[in-house]
C-alpha cells in the first residue's frame, strides 16, 4: 500500500505528501530485513516488539491525518486515490499495532 500511495501522490497535484509514504516504506523494509535475516537477537538492547508497535502507531496516525487533509483540501483524482489508499494503510497499520502490542502477548514460564 505504501508503494500505491507513493505512486498516486507522485502523480497528483500535491507531490509533497510522498515523503510520508517513502519514510514508512523504508521503515517497513528495515523491520522486514531485521526479522528476515534474524538480526534481532544480535541487538539485545533494542526491544523489537515495542519498536514494531511504535512504528505501526506512528504510521497509522500519520497516514490517517495526511489522508484526511488531502481528502478535505484537494480535488484531483490521483490525490483522492492516494488518500483512500492512505486511509486503508492507516487502518491496516492500526490493526497491526493492535495485534503486536507487546504487553498483550502471553508470557511463557521460565525454565526451572
Amino acid at each position: 500500500l505504501c508503494v500505491l500511495v507513493l505512486v498516486c501522490y507522485g502523480a497528483s497535484r500535491s507531490p509533497g505528501y510522498t515523503s510520508l509514504a517513502i519514510c514508512e516504506l523504508v521503515f517497513a523494509a528495515l523491520a522486514l530485513a531485521v526479522w528476515g535475516c534474524g538480526l534481532g537477537p544480535r541487538f539485545p538492547l533494542v526491544h523489537w516488539g515495542w519498536t514494531d508497535f511504535i512504528r505501526c502507531v506512528i504510521g497509522c496516525l500519520l497516514f490517517l491525518i495526511t489522508s484526511l487533509i488531502v481528502i478535505i483540501g484537494h480535488r484531483d483524482g490521483a490525490g483522492t486515490a492516494a488518500a483512500v489508499f492512505g486511509l486503508l494503510a492507516g487502518i491496516l497499520l492500526g490493526y497491526d499495532a493492535y495485534i503486536t502490542l507487546p504487553t498483550w502477548q502471553g508470557h511463557t514460564a521460565a525454565a526451572t
